[in-house]
């Protein structure tokens, strides 16, 4: 099945003003399907080649700038990370042509974070996150929760979803492929993939030899997800040191395997801490690396509440990506005092939100929330809100908000 995709306008409107667009996003998150839509949209003023095929591949390799000559309006390239030497040819002749939408790329590792491609592209590029499929896509839902949660307009219920449902609507992630497949085939497919991309995308774009190193990490790190990682505890456990662990989490990353989202540090107060908070980008992975069982995860406080932040997270950054302006952060600070996500929004407007497992919530879930409205963003629009399992939307004093998990695609 093919979805929609939320992304899609976003890439047509970038080939309006932009010389180079490039879409990019961990492998089989369904960039390809992307493009060849866009190419259908285009028409006849495209040509589309992938770097999939040997041959083609190839020829990019030994000719990069005969490969990158083209007569179309647009000339499309699929999995460009595989000859990053195209990039410094297409940069020639975007120098000497600034018509725009010259080239769509797209990219299973984050080019920017490419030796050989540094600052090749720099002012002339426009990058473009594509994720794994948000709930709503799968859905055909709108994008409307930031923008509800900022004109304060919510239903007064959503019904149909309990913890369990959200738990094994994380469990089954949302990889196109893994979306498809009845629940008793993913584990083969999770398997498959995770022993492709660690052995075969790392080789695309490392020198590294010690895969079996990235491999006991891969679980490791998935582990980690929604915390504050500890790379003395990690270095030790892997007996690697403490540059070699940050260069493979580099990597990952690189792959689109793991987020992390920044402190909100826009404050004088010093108590704030400043580190990154560590995400999966993917939970139907996560919970598979870590072998973990829907009834034992439900029943483990620590479990489910890493597994829904986390998917919590990958919804969010599906929407925050579309909104030009808006980005996500975290907040703690010494006195323990936490907030799992803060959006930034014009106009001095902020978004604070909690995320909860659990099918209860009441007013002392807002503690840190209403600190933070008190203590820090004083002179800012500070919108709170508790995610909850729950199914009521309940309003409280000072603009804050119990919704439903739900209606982050609802």
């Amino acid at each position: 099945m093919q979805y929609i995709r939320w992304y899609e306008n976003a890439v047509l409107d970038a080939l309006k003003y932009s010389r180079v667009v490039i879409i990019s996003g961990v492998r089989q998150c369904g960039k390809t399907t992307l493009i060849e839509r866009i190419s259908n949209n285009l028409k006849k003023s495209s040509s589309f080649r992938t770097l999939d095929d040997d041959d083609l591949l190839q020829l990019a390799l030994d000719d990069p700038k005969g490969f990158v000559k083209h007569n179309d309006k647009t000339m499309i390239i699929d999995e460009v990370q595989k000859a990053p030497k195209l990039l410094p040819s297409i940069k020639m002749i975007v120098d000497k042509n600034n018509a725009k939408g010259q080239y769509l790329l797209t990219g299973s590792a984050d080019i920017n974070s490419l030796p050989e491609v540094s600052e090749s592209l720099a002012g002339r590029i426009q990058n473009i996150r594509l994720r794994v499929l948000a709930q709503g896509e799968i859905l055909s839902k709108k994008p409307i929760f930031i923008q509800s949660c900022l004109a304060k307009k919510f239903p007064s219920q959503i019904k149909g979803f309990d913890k369990k449902t959200i738990v094994t609507l994380a469990f089954r992630g949302g990889y196109p492929e893994s979306v498809s497949l009845p629940e008793n085939k993913r584990h083969l497919w999770f398997t498959n993939y995770i022993k492709a991309i660690l052995k075969k995308d790392l080789k695309e774009i490392s020198n590294i030899y010690r895969f079996e190193n990235i491999s006991r990490l891969f679980p490791i790190l998935n582990s980690w997800s929604s915390k504050y990682i500890d790379l003395e505890d990690i270095s030790s456990k892997l007996s690697v040191s403490k540059n070699t662990l940050k260069s493979y989490i580099s990597l990952l990353k690189t792959l689109f395997l793991f987020d992390e989202v920044p402190a909100w540090v826009s404050t004088d107060y010093d108590r704030a801490s400043k580190k990154d908070k560590f995400f999966s980008t993917d939970t139907g992975i996560m919970a598979h690396i870590l072998s973990w069982e829907k009834d034992e995860v439900l029943l483990n406080s620590d479990k489910v509440g890493k597994l829904i932040e986390t998917f919590v997270f990958n919804e969010l950054s599906s929407q925050v990506g579309l909104l030009d302006g808006y980005n996500i952060y975290h907040y703690r600070d010494r006195e323990k005092r936490e907030i799992d996500f803060i959006i930034e929004c014009p106009n001095n407007k902020i978004i604070a939100i909690e995320s909860k497992a659990g099918e209860t919530a009441n007013f002392s879930d807002f503690k840190h929330i209403n600190w933070f409205k008190t203590n820090i963003a004083k002179d800012k629009d500070v919108t709170g809100i508790v995610l909850y399992s729950g199914e009521n939307i309940l309003s409280y004093k000072e603009n804050n908000y119990i919704i439903p998990i739900p209606f982050l695609w609802s």
